[in-house]
C-alpha cells in the first residue's frame, strides 16, 4: 500500500513560482495526482527543508560529544526546519546519524584542519604545513565531499589574526582535496587571508568578515560563494572584551570586523556573490537557529525572499540536494504565511515532512 501526502496549500517550488498541486508518494515528491486517495492532506505555504551550511553536528564547546548529545542537536535543528545540514568540521563520526531517517541529511566534512595550537582545543587536526597536504586528502577521503581548512586564527606572537599556513602549500592542499573530489572550505575572518583562499582556488568561504571590495569581482569570476555566520560573528566584540589585556590589537580587529559585517555582506551580495546560511551551531551557539540566521541576513540588508533563498532553494541547489521537483524526496516544511513577506512565519511551522514522514 502506497503512502500518500497531499499538499493542498500554495507550493513554492521558486523564490518566483508558485504552483499548486503536490504530492509525496512513498516518500518522493510528484505533481501528478495519485490514483489513490490521500492519507493525510496538509495546508500552507510548502517550501523545500531548510539548509544550514554551517553547522557543527556532533561538536560540542570541549570538542567531541557523546552519541545522545549529537543525537539532540540533530533533533533540535530538524525541529526548526533544517533538513539539510552541511557538517563544517566535527570530531564525533556522524556517520550512524546519516543511517537514521527521521534525522536531517548531513553533507559531512570530516574534521577541521588546523595549525598546531592555532584554533581551539581539541576542535581540529592540527598540522604544521609540511603535514597540510596529507591531512587534506585524508579528511577528503572521510568525508562526503568537503574539506574544512581553519584559514586563519590568532597569532600570539604577532598579537593579531593571521593565515594559518603559507600560501603556497595552501594551494598545494586545495589541490590535493580537489585530486580527491573533495571540495574545500575555509574559515577566514581577516583580510589578506582572503587573497592567499582565492589564488589556491577554494570552493568556499566561512565567516568572510575581512572582505573588501578588490575582493568581490574574484569571487564573482570564480563562483566562491560566502557562509558569513552572522550569528556567530555576533561574537565577536566579547572575543575582543576578552582579549583586550593580552593582545589589545587583535581585539582593535576584531571589533572593526564586527562593525562592517552586515555592510561587506550587503556589498558581496549586489556584486553577484552566492550567500547561503549557516549558524555555526555546535561550539559557542546553540542548535537550531537557523531562522535567527536568515533573519540576520535579511537585517544586513538583504531582500526577505533572498535571505529565504540561502537557507532553501539556492542552497539545495548548489549542495546538489533536491528541492520541490518531481521526483525529489519529499523533505519540506509548511508555513502558516508566506515567508517570502514575513519570515516570522519561519519560527511556527505547521508541519514538517522528511524523506516523505510527517514529523509534525
Amino acid at each position: 500500500m502506497q503512502n500518500i501526502i497531499e499538499f493542498s496549500g500554495s507550493i513554492l517550488v521558486a523564490p518566483d513560482e508558485v504552483r499548486r498541486g503536490l504530492w509525496a508518494v512513498d516518500g518522493a515528491l510528484t505533481f501528478d495526482r495519485p490514483a489513490a486517495a490521500p492519507d493525510v492532506v496538509l495546508d500552507g505555504w510548502v517550501i523545500p527543508g531548510l539548509v544550514d551550511a554551517h553547522c557543527h553536528i556532533g561538536l560540542g564547546p570541549a570538542g567531541d560529544v557523546d552519541d545522545d548529545t549529537a543525537h539532540a542537536q540533530a533533533v533540535t535543528d530538524r525541529n526548526a526546519g533544517t533538513l539539510l545540514v552541511r557538517d563544517a568540521g566535527a570530531v564525533h563520526n556522524t556517520r550512524w546519524l546519516q543511517q537514521r531517517p527521521e534525522l536531517p541529511r548531513i553533507i559531512r566534512a570530516g574534521r577541521h584542519i588546523a595549525r598546531k595550537r592555532r584554533y581551539l582545543r581539541n576542535f581540529a587536526v592540527e598540522v604544521e604545513p609540511e603535514d597540510l597536504v596529507e591531512a587534506v586528502r585524508k579528511q577528503a577521503l572521510a568525508g562526503d565531499g568537503w574539506v574544512k581548512l581553519v584559514g586563519d586564527w590568532i597569532d600570539r606572537d604577532a598579537g593579531d589574526l593571521a593565515p594559518s599556513f603559507p600560501a603556497a602549500v595552501v594551494r598545494d592542499a586545495v589541490r590535493a582535496a580537489h585530486d580527491e573530489g573533495a571540495r574545500v572550505t575555509a574559515h577566514c575572518f581577516a583580510e589578506d587571508t582572503l587573497d592567499d583562499m582565492l589564488d589556491a582556488g577554494i570552493d568556499c568561504i566561512e565567516h568572510g568578515t575581512g572582505l573588501l571590495p578588490r575582493h568581490l569581482p574574484r569571487f564573482v569570476e570564480q563562483r566562491v560563494p560566502i557562509v558569513p555566520t552572522l550569528i556567530n560573528i555576533a561574537t565577536f566584540p566579547d572575543i575582543a572584551d576578552r582579549a583586550e589585556a593580552k593582545f589589545p590589537r587583535y581585539a582593535a580587529h576584531m571589533r572593526a570586523l564586527w562593525h562592517g559585517r552586515n555592510g561587506r555582506i550587503l556589498e558581496a551580495f549586489e556584486a553577484g556573490v552566492a550567500i547561503f546560511a549557516g549558524t555555526d551551531a555546535g561550539s559557542v551557539i546553540s542548535h537550531g537557529r537557523i531562522v535567527d540566521e536568515i533573519e540576520a541576513l535579511r537585517a544586513a540588508g538583504l531582500p526577505a525572499a533572498a535571505a529565504l533563498d540561502a537557507a532553501s532553494w539556492a542552497a539545495r541547489e548548489w549542495l546538489g540536494a533536491g528541492g520541490i521537483a518531481e521526483g525529489a524526496s519529499a523533505d519540506v516544511v509548511l508555513c502558516e504565511q508566506d515567508p517570502r513577506l514575513d519570515l516570522a512565519t519561519l519560527r511556527g511551522l505547521k508541519h514538517i515532512v522528511l524523506r516523505g514522514r510527517q514529523l509534525r
